[in-house]
C-alpha cells in the first residue's frame, strides 16, 4: 500500500495488542518504518515498541523504558503518526507509555484533537536523565500539591531543603556562595559568568547544598538543567552503551543549558572520562554553563584525564574552607529552628548551642547529627539540656582537631624558605648540594604528609620521574635515622605544615 492510499477503516477501534487485524497492521507499520529510517535506527528505537490499542482516534503504544519513551516522543512520534494514519486509519493523537512503570490509561472521551507536533506534546515531559521540560516545570511550580512534584527534576534526585535560602553563609564559603548565585541567576541568552565554575572542599562543608540550590533556582527560571553525580553519569553512560543508545545519550547531554556535576573525584574509566571530557568541551564551546564539584582542586584529581583537568582549571576555581565557630553556630541555630517546627517543645539554650559549636569542628553533617541527638535526648528523657548532658549526647561526634590538609605547594614554599633557596630552585634541574637536599626533603614531606602518588609528586616537582621521588624518600629516611639535626628539622617542618 502506498503511504497516501486510503486507510483500511475496518482496523479502527481495535483494542489490545493481541487483536489479529491490529497486529497485522502494526507489522506493516514496522516494515514501513524500517524502510524509512533504516535497519540500525529501527532496531535501536522501534524494535521494542508495541501497539497496544487504537480507539476514538487515539493510538496507544508501549515501550519498556522511560528513556526510550522520551527519545521516541522527541524525535519519532511524527513518523509513527504518519505511518499509523497510512496503515491503521485516522489517528489524531499518539500516546506512548512505559510498560514497566504504568498501565495504559483509558482512552480520552470526546472529539479527537488535531495531532500536535512532538515539541508541544506533554509526552515530552521527561528526558533520559529524568529532567522535566521547561513547560512542565512551570506547571509543577503552579501546582505544588500535584503528585508530579515528587518527580526528580534532574538526573540525580534533588533535596527540596537544599536551597539558597537555607544555605548559611560565612567567611569560608562567601565566595563560593556568590559565584554559585551568579550562575543560578544568569539568563540563558547572555555570556556565561564562569566557564566553568569549579567548587572543591572536604566532605560536609556545603558543596552539594550549593549545587542543588543552583539546580532549584535555574529550573524555576525555566532553564534546561541537569544535576548529575559522577556515579549517575557513569551508570547512565554504561546503560546507554549496553542498550546501543549512546548517541542519544550524548545528544541529550549536549542539549542542556546548565550541567551541574558533583563528586568528580569518583569519575573512573577511560572511555567514561573521555565522554565526560567531550561533553564538557561541547557545552563550554557552545556557550553553555557548567558547575563541577569535587573534594580537591582539578590538578589534584590524579585519576582524571589530564585534558579534563586542564579544561576544568580554566574557569573560576573556588575552595570552601573549614567552618569557623560563628558559622557553625549559625548552622546549629538553623537546624534547631527546623527541629522546633516539628517538635515545638524542643528547647536548647544559647549556652548549650555555643558549647556544641565549640566542640564539633568537623563539618555540617556532624552538626546536624548533634542536633538530632540533642532532640532525641530531650524528647526521650524529658530532662533539660545542659552542657553536661549535651556532652554525653554528642560524645561520639566530638573529635580532636583534625590536622590541616597539607598541599604540595605549601611544602615547597616552606622548605625553600627554611633552607634559604627559592621554590623555582627546587623545581629546577639544578643538582648542586644546596638545592638537592631541600628538594629531597620536600619530596619526602610530600610523600609523608599528602595522599599523592609518587608519579603525581614527581610531576609537581618539575616533571620528574617517580623513581627520582622514591630515591629521595628513601635517602631522607636513611639519613634521618642517624642524623639527629635532620630528624629535628623534619619534625619542625611537619609541625609548621600541620598547624
Amino acid at each position: 500500500m502506498d503511504m497516501y492510499d486510503e486507510p483500511n477503516s475496518s482496523l479502527l477501534d481495535q483494542e489490545g495488542p493481541g487483536s489479529r487485524p491490529l497486529a497485522e497492521a502494526w507489522r506493516r507499520c514496522c516494515e514501513r518504518l524500517r524502510a524509512e529510517v533504516g535497519d540500525d535506527v529501527f532496531n535501536s528505537w522501534f524494535g521494542r515498541l508495541t501497539l497496544e490499542s487504537v480507539a476514538a482516534g487515539q493510538a496507544r503504544l508501549s515501550v519498556p523504558t522511560r528513556f526510550l519513551k522520551s527519545w521516541i516522543d522527541t524525535h519519532y512520534v511524527g513518523h509513527i503518526a504518519a505511518t499509523l494514519n497510512a496503515e491503521v486509519g485516522p489517528v489524531a493523537q499518539v500516546h506512548i507509555f512505559v510498560r514497566s512503570s504504568a498501565p495504559p490509561e483509558a482512552p480520552v472521551k470526546g472529539p479527537p484533537t488535531e495531532f500536535a507536533p512532538p515539541a508541544k506534546t506533554a509526552a515530552q515531559s521527561l528526558d533520559p536523565f529524568g529532567r522535566c521540560a521547561p513547560a512542565v516545570r512551570r506547571a509543577i511550580g503552579r501546582t505544588p500539591a500535584s503528585p508530579t512534584v515528587g518527580e526528580p527534576l534532574t538526573g540525580s534526585p534533588l533535596d527540596r531543603r537544599l536551597t539558597f535560602a537555607t544555605f548559611q553563609v560565612g567567611r569560608s564559603n562567601q565566595l563560593a556562595f556568590s559565584a554559585a548565585h551568579r550562575v543560578a541567576d544568569h539568563s540563558s541568552g547572555g555570556t556565561p559568568a564562569f566557564c566553568p565554575l569549579y567548587v572543591h572542599s572536604a566532605v560536609g562543608l556545603g558543596k552539594t547544598h550549593l549545587l542543588q540550590a543552583v539546580a532549584h533556582t535555574a529550573s524555576q527560571q525555566g532553564r534546561s538543567v541537569i544535576y548529575l553525580t559522577a556515579e549517575r553519569f557513569m551508570y547512565g553512560f554504561v546503560a546507554a552503551l549496553q542498550a546501543q543508545t549512546s548517541i542519544a545519550f550524548k545528544e541529550r547531554l549536549r542539549a542542556i543549558d546548565l550541567l551541574i556535576f558533583d563528586d568528580a573525584q569518583f569519575l573512573q574509566g577511560k572511555s567514561i572520562q573521555a565522554e565526560f571530557g567531550h561533553a564538557l568541551n561541547a557545552l563550554l564551546d557552545a556557550g553553555r554553563e557548567v558547575i563541577v564539584a569535587a573534594d580537591r582542586p582539578p590538578n589534584d584529581l590524579e585519576s582524571l584525564d589530564e585534558r579534563v583537568r586542564s579544561r576544568l582549571g580554566v574557569g573560576l576555581c573556588v575552595e570552601i574552607g573549614a567552618l569557623d565557630e560563628p558559622l557553625r553556630l549559625k548552622i546549629l541555630e538553623a537546624r534547631v529552628a527546623a527541629a522546633r517546627a516539628l517538635q515545638p517543645a524542643f528547647e536548647i539554650s544559647p549556652t548549650v548551642l555555643a558549647f556544641v559549636a565549640r566542640s564539633i569542628r568537623s563539618n555540617g553533617r556532624d552538626l546536624e547529627g548533634a542536633v538530632n541527638r540533642l532532640l532525641a535526648h530531650g524528647t526521650l528523657t524529658g530532662a533539660p539540656l545542659t552542657a553536661a548532658t549535651a556532652e554525653i549526647a554528642i560524645r561520639d561526634l566530638i573529635r580532636a582537631h583534625e590536622p590541616k590538609r597539607v598541599k604540595i605547594e605549601d611544602i615547597q614554599k616552606l622548605v625553600a624558605s627554611h633552607y634559604s633557596v627559592s621554590r623555582a630552585d627546587i623545581l629546577s634541574s639544578r643538582r648542586t648540594a644546596v638545592v638537592v637536599k631541600p628538594r629531597q626533603v620536600a619530596m619526602f614531606l610530600a610523600k609523608t604528609l599528602t595522599m599523592r602518588s609518587l608519579p603525581e609528586i614527581g610531576r609537581r616537582f618539575g616533571g620528574r620521574d617517580h623513581t627520582t621521588v622514591l630515591h629521595a624518600v628513601r635517602k631522607i629516611e636513611a639519613l634521618s635515622q642517624n642524623d639527629g639535626t635532620l630528624r629535628d628539622e623534619l619534625e619542625l617542618l611537619k609541625r609548621m605544615l600541620q598547624e
